[in-house]
């Protein structure tokens, strides 16, 4: 990508210094103002009693609006398709970021691939310098905190040719700190490059329940000491680079069959529980250094007898978080907009009661207009006091000042050159992934399969949505990494459900084929991939099996002489199976969760730290 030196902010990455010098005078002068800058000097770090001042210098509704963090349509700051416009003006009522700083004053901006924010890292960065240069320019202007969720895996909204990792349950069956703390450290400083210095991630929840909906793949595994151990190293690695980590989601969403996003979540367990399977890895995480974390909307009626959401709980968030356990860090919620948090209380209650509970960001609200005017009455009301959003602001503040905004909040395209995607970093993920690939399944040696004379190989399977780690279908791009490694792939898509023609016609193809690899996704007892498979075994051709997401899809196909689980259908991932199936690498892995039998959940059919070598 080439450098561009010229033209306005919505074109290039960096505005020139006499730019940056302008766009931060605001923030200068008003530190100045506070006793914080000598006129002799550049910006400094202000200290709490500087930032204190500087509080105390905003209005009310600067106050109110650096406590939200928002989505925004538009690959510009300025100057959005006209879509993202209309999308802008329906859901928050002004055209651009620009005119959102204006009117609300937010403190920071959250990306996301769908509202059109991460088309490619150049875009990225300019849309970064936009938003910096729009808020700076304000009366009292501050930087704002951009933020993402680039957990990897099946979680990422920045695409290539950024550096996409494996997932962490994948990270999980490596096992290695190394990995992650590295993992955390390229991702980081990629992130930073592009403007963006709060990452939600890691995912600190121990997956508990297999049938976990929300979380699954997402969590390092089901044993707390080393989901622990694997939080602390991507941390360390995030916050290394300069970029924000997030351990999420408080007090622990892995052991729950329902999703928050579209509904309440109970979890049951008793304190003691809690302590020795959900506490840990936050504990680690606290320990750290870690710089946010960010709620759960779950009820633990062992946590607050009054049943409410944690993200809404004082004894969660102030009793335990701040007072047991010590954070004093910045607390955001997840997404204001989930069915989780809003089924109790509405749209113009929840953000009040997340400020009483303990928060302090509120993230992405439904209606953000209903929610800044809510805040904003309860502290006129006297249910809120400008102190307690003081006490929010300060640890904002504080975590912008760490991570270098008030000093230089832009960015360049000649940092993102040198930083996005570069060569290391994909090599360094590419190793990573090596490591993670589990065997589970390999009878009679079947893997690795010869490549002798091109053997003709049939790739099918689901194909499920894409997320932003792939460059096509999961049967794509498996099998063009099989023709590169020196077979003969053929893909041939399936589904997740596969219709009997479907099926009658991969079980045709595969008798033509020396072997077939088949992708799995989320197989139940009733699924119609399970019949697939059964046909495709039927056949009498060699069947190898790639479960692309759960690794517990094994327990339902007991006939597959071959099983490989990858955790998730990211490019990345799927290239690292294709060479364990050339025999190119040796399978690394080691489930980081039990998988259980189809036919009796209480019994363990592979235990944590199971995996073949070759």
């Amino acid at each position: 990508m080439p450098d561009s030196s010229t033209g306005s902010t919505g074109n290039t990455a960096r505005p020139s210094r006499r730019t940056v010098l302008a766009a931060t005078a605001g923030v200068t002068t008003a530190l100045a103002a506070a006793g914080t800058v000598h006129a002799a000097a550049g910006p400094s770090t202000p200290d709490d009693r500087k930032l204190r001042a500087l509080i105390s210098r905003m209005t009310l509704e600067e106050k109110v609006g650096q406590l939200f963090v928002m989505r925004v349509y538009g690959h510009s700051a300025t100057d959005p398709d006209q879509a993202d416009v209309d999308a802008n003006l329906k859901e928050i009522g002004v055209r651009t970021a620009a005119e959102l700083l204006a009117k609300y004053r937010v403190g920071g901006i959250i990306y996301f691939a769908w509202a059109h924010n991460t088309r490619e890292p150049h875009q990225i960065a300019d849309l970064s310098n936009g938003i910096q240069k729009a808020s700076l320019g304000l009366p009292r202007g501050l930087p704002v905190l951009i933020s993402t969720d680039q957990e990897h895996g099946i979680v990422a909204r920045v695409g290539e040719p950024a550096t996409l990792f494996p997932g962490a349950m994948a990270v999980g069956a490596g096992g290695s700190r190394s990995d992650a703390r590295t993992l955390g450290r390229i991702a980081g400083r990629e992130l930073r490059a592009m403007g963006i210095r709060q990452d939600y991630a890691p995912v600190a929840d121990v997956n508990v329940d297999p049938a976990n909906p929300v979380i699954g793949v997402r969590s390092f595994g089901s044993e707390p000491d080393a989901v622990a151990r694997l939080v602390a190293a991507e941390v360390a690695g995030y916050q290394g680079s300069g970029v924000a980590a997030t351990a999420k989601h408080f007090p622990g969403h892995g052991d729950t069959v329902d999703d928050s996003h579209a509904k309440l979540p109970y979890i049951h367990h008793t304190r003691e529980q809690w302590e020795r399977l959900d506490a840990p890895p936050f504990r680690a995480a606290i320990a750290a250094g870690i710089d946010s974390i960010m709620t759960a909307h779950i009820v633990v009626p062992a946590l607050d007898g009054a049943e409410d959401p944690a993200t809404l709980s004082r004894p969660i968030l102030t009793g335990i978080l701040r007072e047991e356990l010590g954070y004093d860090g910045v607390v955001v919620t997840d997404s204001l907009g989930m069915e989780g948090v809003r089924t109790k209380y509405g749209d113009d209650r929840v953000p009040v009661l997340a400020l009483k509970a303990g928060v302090d960001q509120l993230l992405n609200p439904p209606s953000l207009d209903v929610a800044w005017n809510a805040v904003l009455r309860a502290v006129r009301d006297g249910e809120l006091t400008e102190d307690r959003l003081d006490t929010s602001i300060l640890r904002i503040l504080r975590l912008k000042t760490k991570l270098g905004l008030f000093k230089d909040p832009f960015v360049s395209h000649a940092g993102v050159d040198r930083t996005v995607g570069t060569r290391p970093h994909l090599a360094a993920a590419d190793r990573i992934a090596e490591r993670t690939t589990t065997l589970l399944v390999n009878e009679r040696g079947l893997l690795p399969l010869s490549r002798r004379g091109r053997p003709k190989l049939l790739v099918v399977g689901a194909d499920p949505a894409s997320p932003s780690g792939t460059t096509g279908p999961p049967t794509g791009v498996l099998a063009g990494a099989l023709t590169e490694l020196g077979f003969t792939a053929t893909a041939l898509s399936t589904g997740t459900a596969p219709s009997a023609a479907t099926i009658a016609t991969a079980v045709a193809a595969a008798r033509e084929a020396d072997a077939v690899v088949v992708g799995t996704y989320n197989v139940t007892a009733g699924s119609s991939q399970k019949t697939l498979v059964e046909q495709l075994l039927a056949t009498g051709t060699p069947v190898v099996a790639v479960a692309i997401r759960n690794p517990y899809d094994v327990a339902h196909l007991p006939g597959v002489p071959a099983y490989l689980a990858t955790y998730s259908w990211t490019d990345v991932e799927l290239r690292a199976a294709a060479r364990v199936i050339a025999g190119k690498v040796e399978p690394r892995g080691t489930l980081p969760v039990p998988v259980q039998r189809a036919d009796d959940p209480a019994a363990v059919l592979y235990p944590v730290g199971h995996g073949l070598g070759y």
